[in-house]
């Protein structure tokens, strides 16, 4: 199924008055390091830290009375679990989030405190999606997909349709848009919005080295599965294989991937907390990260780049802070 401009305008009307118009930042210290100019949309500022609370409003703004009775369940590491407890919390619908055990904690705290129940599982041994369906068919409850849905993707695709009205009240024209990449809900939201207001971007996605799943799924033209081995810092990036709804999207629209390794990552995390003054998780950088690393010459052109969340437990930020690459 796919996503239209439309659908994500539609959403966009769902969360007007409740998700938070990030701004879209631009540092005159990073545009002369790169040589060209970066606007930054700092998802970091939305409601729950990240931008997953859009996708998850529009979602569960659209359940009838007896679901909204019922509640509702999802699977996530964190940023999602916390826009979905938020948002259902908001409709005063009960939610259940199914999470993996070393999730940060910052994110089990946030989730809860917004009124959900966690339910813990090994991301390397459990099975989470047949996790997420039992607890449906056991209590009634519905299931909210982190990304595998056209209401998530539609919502998700409010970030770019804000970014695009707020380069242009900028006076700037987009040659190049970053978006994160896990199971790529954000980034068909964001190639979706980006085709239809300004077609002349090329959108690429980033993901960690070691989640690499939708570059080697573009190459083979069939979703390709993460090594159950592979490891990385970005734990919002995870996601073992790109979503079925989503990849279609992402295959037609995004112009490629791009990769960086957890130290480009968390070099991308010192620079945006010395030079820009802002607090983002490892799995909200990596479009910096691929940016400040050289995977994207900029050389005179505009790139517009998602800092998609800044959920990151303290202690993990503080020794990324302290512990600078060799």
């Amino acid at each position: 199924m796919s996503v239209t401009l439309a659908d994500i305008q539609s959403a966009a009307d769902r969360l007007e008055g409740l998700a938070v118009r990030t701004p879209l930042i631009e540092s005159p210290a990073l545009n002369d390091r790169l040589g060209g100019r970066v606007l930054l949309k700092a998802e970091t500022l939305q409601r729950g830290g990240a931008f997953k609370f859009r996708g998850a409003m529009n979602r569960i703004s659209r359940l009838s009375d007896e679901e909204r009775t019922r509640g509702v369940v999802a699977c996530s590491s964190g940023n999602h679990a916390q826009g979905v407890a938020l948002a259902a919390r908001m409709v005063g619908a009960p939610a259940v989030i199914v999470m993996p055990q070393d999730a940060p904690q910052m994110k089990i705290a946030n989730t809860r405190y917004y009124g959900a129940e966690v339910i813990f599982y090994d991301r390397y041994r459990d099975d989470r999606d047949a996790l997420t369906r039992q607890v449906s068919a056991d209590r009634g409850m519905t299931i909210v997909w982190p990304f595998d849905d056209p209401f998530i993707v539609a919502g998700q695709g409010t970030a770019a349709l804000e970014m695009a009205g707020q380069a242009a009240e900028a006076g700037a024209a987009l040659d190049l848009v970053l978006t994160p990449v896990g199971g790529g809900g954000l980034a068909a939201g964001t190639a979706t919005a980006m085709a239809a207001l300004a077609p002349h971007a090329k959108v690429w996605g980033v993901e960690p080295a070691a989640y690499d799943d939708t570059l080697r799924s573009l190459a083979s033209g069939q979703r390709e599965r993460v090594d159950p081995a592979a490891r990385s810092i970005c734990d919002a990036l995870m996601s073992p294989f790109p979503g079925a709804v989503t990849f279609p999207i992402n295959q037609q629209r995004l112009t490629g991937i791009l990769t960086v390794t957890d130290l480009e990552v968390e070099e991308a995390m010192r620079y945006a907390f010395a030079w820009l003054k802002l607090v983002v998780e490892p799995g909200g950088v990596v479009g910096l990260a691929a940016l400040l690393a050289g995977r994207m010459a900029l050389e005179g052109r505009t790139a517009g780049v998602i800092l998609s969340g800044g959920n990151v437990d303290p202690e993990q930020f503080s020794r990324i802070l302290t512990d600078a690459a060799p």
